[in-house]
């Protein structure tokens, strides 16, 4: 029976320590396109006000704010990051399941500004951002308040910031071009490893300072995995970001947090590298990824990690019936859920081809099935 008494940061940590709590924890990922729709449907003010309609119970604190102007925008409307990455809004529209009409508006990559440096020396000489650029003077007051309001703290940026290594060397350098440093030009590709990861320890140490202990969870993000497999093999992995990965989760350790990693894609052969680097919570389990290998990861991993996620956004969710979305959410709390170290949550946001019966019926779900 779910006990009201029990507190949303109760359960998740309950969970995170492989107990069962009254319930499953539930997470909640969507794009705000999703969150505009859900407003619409149930008549809610807020963003905040859908997660407490769902009893989500996790609650993401995004983390300072940079100082002055969020970006600098170039003309033609350009956005540049912090990163010097610059991007620009792109729009896709369609056609959900039941007949209604959607769009979804997300930055697009344009150029990454090491994509025609030659050597070391040129990389250096980059602009490269500090932790500096933050005001970290709201992060205890904004973190408390989540705290208070009995909800587990997690802190991770947005996905443009989010404390990684492989994808904001592909977002600085392009994608092709880093992939083939990793082979063939090692040095070029440590030295921008190297500042990436110098950024976000620094970044990282001043934004947990600033907490004072508000803070449950860690949230890294950098997918690892394709579709198909990952991105480097096991020994690239151990090579050039097995190290720097470790030192996050020390970092993240040292402060009594617990560490959540999202990776989408098929990561299993990479599953055991990340335990051993010191990670608490692998989040994503992409089931078109992994398929049958979810239940293998229970089982030979379920000791060591809290597993969360596991709801496909690729095919049930966006293209299934509410009763499909219901028999989805049974199977992952029968294979992820037993003996607690599971947290309900979808593969990746929730995109607007989603129809709204399915997010209701999935949330439904998640109370009917997740408790023990």
């Amino acid at each position: 029976m779910v006990n009201p008494e029990v507190t949303s940061r109760r359960r998740v940590l309950e969970a995170v320590e492989h107990r069962q709590p009254d319930r499953i924890p539930i997470d909640f990922w969507a794009v705000p396109e999703v969150y505009g729709q859900l407003r619409e449907a149930l008549g809610l003010p807020d963003d905040e006000a859908v997660l407490r309609r769902f009893g989500v119970d996790l609650r993401y604190y995004k983390g300072p704010a940079l100082k002055g102007q969020e970006h600098v925008r170039p003309p033609g409307g350009v956005v540049q990051d912090h990163w010097g990455v610059l991007r620009k809004a792109a729009t896709i529209s369609g056609t959900r399941r039941d007949g209604t009409r959607y769009a979804w508006t997300y930055k697009h990559l344009l150029k990454s500004p090491l994509a025609e440096f030659t050597s070391v020396a040129q990389i250096e000489r980059h602009n490269w951002p500090t932790a500096d650029l933050w005001d970290y003077s709201e992060v205890k007051a904004r973190c408390q308040e989540i705290k208070d309001a009995g909800y587990c703290v997690v802190a991770g940026a947005d996905r443009l910031d989010r404390t990684a290594q492989l994808k904001p060397a592909m977002y600085v350098r392009g994608t092709e071009k880093f992939m083939a440093d990793l082979i063939l030009d090692e040095a070029v590709a440590e030295c921008i490893l190297r500042h990436i990861s110098d950024y976000y320890l620094e970044y990282n140490r001043r934004f947990f300072e600033a907490a004072d202990g508000m803070i449950d969870i860690f949230f890294m993000g950098d997918d690892m995995g394709t579709q198909a497999g990952t991105w480097v093999s096991p020994e690239m992995y151990r090579r050039f970001f097995k190290k720097r990965f470790a030192a996050y989760c020390e970092l993240a350790h040292e402060y009594g947090m617990k560490t959540m990693y999202h990776t989408c894609g098929n990561v299993a052969p990479l599953v055991k590298d990340f335990i051993e680097a010191g990670l608490d919570i692998l989040q994503s389990l992409q089931p078109q990824a992994l398929g049958p290998q979810l239940a293998w990861l229970k089982r030979e991993y379920g000791k060591d990690l809290c597993l969360q996620g596991g709801m496909d956004i690729q095919g049930v969710l966006p293209r299934g019936s509410p009763a499909d979305v219901a028999d989805h959410v049974r199977s992952r709390a029968q294979i992820l859920g037993q003996g607690g170290g599971y947290i309900f949550g979808t593969a990746h946001n929730l995109l607007p081809d989603t129809p709204t019966e399915n997010i209701l019926a999935l949330v439904e779900a998640y109370h009917t099935y997740g408790k023990y």
